[in-house]
């Protein structure tokens, strides 16, 4: 016979049964405690322990490397003055995710708009978006002298954008003889504040595969595409002894573009603040070096070694084909619809 389900529950008011409930009510009550006390136990060591817990969802397996065996054969992968020069193939991204990871950096990201370079900033920033540090704590900082114009391109990005106006230059020159006097002002009003590293990069460059923290160091330059397997009397360095840019005739590592540089803020700051003033004296004293600001980043970098170098492929242009050192391009560079001096 079915029990009824009415008597089942009317015979927990019978007396023999109520010894019964109240020994499973104090043993339910011992069992909740014990179990909140456990789990608030773990959960406080876990907290404790989180910045070991968040990194290990970056731990990866991999080969254990052969000191015997260099990971390219092709190129220089380290300066004279043991800096490493970063090229596809010499780099691990997940252990340097890993450790990046750990330490929350904060990464800044400087790009000029100025006058008709305003059109290139919507395709920039959308690549920085796909391909720039991904996965990294990053705000750009768009330096214009039009932010209306900026502020109406309906740019399709997620990250925090910081707006910094500019005066309005006279030509193409000026504004970017000017970008080093504008990243020294704003690291000593802002960047200091909200930033461990700053990349500082041009408008015209669309980002075509990652560029991650493998970028990152203390003070680093980018290997211009045009002259890496250039000699160096070929080199387009300032070789005038009156401008301030000077480099004699004997000396010179590599050269640099100034379109891709970047380093941790104090670094910048002293790298921006020198080439600064020696562009200022050079303008005083009626001279314009050869390169524009490219000149005194070089002379800056020949007596203050970059900590890193990066290899061509991140500041690359298709105009230059595809040679065999070149495994992948990072970026295209220099494409525009209008002419610099225009």
């Amino acid at each position: 016979m079915i029990p009824c389900t009415n008597c089942i529950y009317s015979n927990i008011n019978r007396p023999e049964y109520k010894p019964r409930m109240k020994m499973f009510k104090d043993f339910s009550k011992t069992h909740v405690s014990f179990l909140t006390f456990i789990l608030g136990t773990m959960t406080g060591f876990l907290i404790s322990k989180w910045p070991e817990v968040g990194s290990l969802s970056w731990r990866t397996d991999y080969n254990k490397p052969d000191i015997a065996k260099a990971p390219r054969s092709d190129v220089m992968i380290l300066t004279p003055w043991l800096a490493p020069i970063v090229w596809e193939g010499t780099f691990n991204h997940d252990i340097l995710m890993e450790e990046y990871q750990r330490n929350s950096y904060r990464i800044g990201l400087i790009v000029p708009a100025v006058g008709k370079y305003i059109k290139l900033l919507k395709k920039f920033l959308e690549s920085a978006e796909r391909y720039f540090m991904k996965g990294g704590m990053v705000k750009y900082y768009v330096s214009t002298d039009r932010p209306d114009e900026v502020k109406a391109l309906n740019l399709d990005i997620k990250r925090p954008m910081k707006i910094i106006k500019v005066p309005e230059y006279s030509d193409w020159h000026q504004a970017v003889m000017g970008r080093m006097e504008v990243i020294k002002n704003q690291t000593e009003l802002l960047f200091h504040k909200e930033l461990d590293y700053l990349a500082c990069l041009d408008t015209d460059i669309v980002m075509l595969n990652p560029i991650g923290v493998e970028i990152l160091g203390e003070m680093v330059g980018a290997l211009h595409p045009g002259y890496y397997h250039s000699p160096r009397k070929d080199l387009p360095y300032e070789r005038r002894p009156i401008s301030q840019a000077f480099i004699p005739e004997d000396e010179g590592d590599f050269y640099y573009q100034s379109n891709f540089f970047l380093g941790t803020v104090p670094r910048i700051y002293q790298l921006t603040k020198a080439c600064n003033e020696n562009i200022m004296k050079d303008r005083a004293n009626g001279i314009h070096a050869k390169v524009d600001e490219e000149s005194h980043l070089n002379k800056y970098f020949l007596y203050n070694k970059p900590t890193k170098v990066l290899s061509p492929e991140y500041i690359w242009s298709n105009s230059l084909g595809s040679p065999k050192d070149i495994k992948i391009k990072r970026v295209n560079h220099g494409d525009k619809p209008f002419k610099k001096d225009t």
